[in-house]
């Protein structure tokens, strides 16, 4: 791990451009819903926010790093952004909103060992149910415990999504989804995805749809038959521990009913916040909802306030510490 410093130190909160994602089943929602400046043509389904892949990359646009990559971050100022977190090749998440216009494939991803066996990338994530229209329901986990070959066979006659649990939810619900839990995100749920840095996803079934040169969508059968949990049956939304709505090895995210100001977390640990309602301030850098910025592990004033009354926020951070479970 490198970490020389080669602008000056982080004075200030970093954010960072948007990245538009087309989807065949998003919308316009996160213009309405946020106000994102969405091409007027296009339909978008995601806005990764903050992402360190190859094919994308968050560009900060604010302060003295305006114009640097996450990926230049992490590789040559890691020690004053990010402070000590485990050595790894790239900022280990990614972190977006989804809007489900309609409701996404049946899919998987892979879990650890699984994903090395298929020259994927494993994928554990977390969903907080930002909007949510009357009805709305996220598809997670099986309805009862099932065998591979019994899941097969559904696939192959086509009542796959029979098999499906099926979960009401409203705004400000929330779900810990491991690899290897079967899930679909269901219409009219807008979410803030907290997840692993990857992008390998195996479709079981995709209801039918056909992408814009009407062939049916590549599903990846095989592969997820090797991925999917088929005992984990009937999971439930999160049950939240104050504050905390999930504490895994791979991020911890807390929400904050933010009524006063008060330290975002202490100095030489760096954390994301995601505006939920109302309006933040830190330093001189102003949320409005569906916004994000990164606390630098160096930043000195780490008073966040709120500008609103009914201010909420969720606050990422990656634990100190090996070994927690959800």
């Amino acid at each position: 791990m490198t970490s020389v410093i080669t602008a000056s130190p982080a004075r200030t909160p970093l954010t960072f451009e948007p990245i538009f994602m087309e989807r065949i089943w998003g919308s316009h929602r996160l213009a309405s819903q946020f106000g994102k400046k969405l091409p007027a043509a296009a339909i978008i389904g995601e806005s990764w926010e903050i992402v360190d892949r190859p094919e994308a990359q968050s560009i900060v646009r604010n302060g003295p790093l305006r114009g640097r990559t996450l990926h230049e971050l992490w590789t040559r100022d890691r020690d004053a952004i990010f402070g000590s977190v485990a050595d790894a090749s790239r900022f280990p998440l990614l972190v977006k909103l989804l809007d489900a216009h309609d409701t996404l494939s049946l899919q998987v991803h892979p879990p650890e060992k699984v994903a090395a066996k298929l020259g994927g990338e494993p994928k554990t994530e977390f969903w907080y149910v930002a909007f949510a229209i009357a009805g709305a329901k996220l598809l997670a986990g099986l309805r009862q415990a099932v065998t591979r070959d019994q899941f097969e066979n559904a696939v192959r006659d086509g009542t796959v999504a029979d098999l499906v649990h099926t979960i009401p939810v409203q705004t400000g619900d929330s779900i810990f989804l491991p690899a290897g839990r079967f899930h679909a995100v269901g219409a009219g749920n807008v979410l803030v995805e907290i997840q692993q840095n990857s992008d390998t996803t195996y479709r079981v079934f995709d209801w039918n749809r056909r992408d814009d040169k009407g062939k049916p969508r590549q599903l990846h059968v095989d592969q997820a038959l090797e991925c999917i949990d088929f005992t984990d049956v009937a999971p439930k939304v999160t049950d939240p521990n104050g504050e905390t709505l999930v504490k895994h090895e791979l991020f911890e995210v807390q929400k904050w009913n933010l009524d006063a100001s008060r330290e975002i977390i202490e100095s030489g640990h760096f954390a994301i916040v995601c505006c939920l309602t109302g309006g933040i301030r830190l330093v001189d850098v102003d949320l409005r909802p569906g916004e994000f910025l990164l606390v630098p592990a160096s930043l000195q004033d780490r008073q966040i306030q709120p500008r609103t009354e009914g201010t909420t926020l969720l606050r990422i951070t990656i634990p100190a510490f090996a070994g927690a479970s959800a």
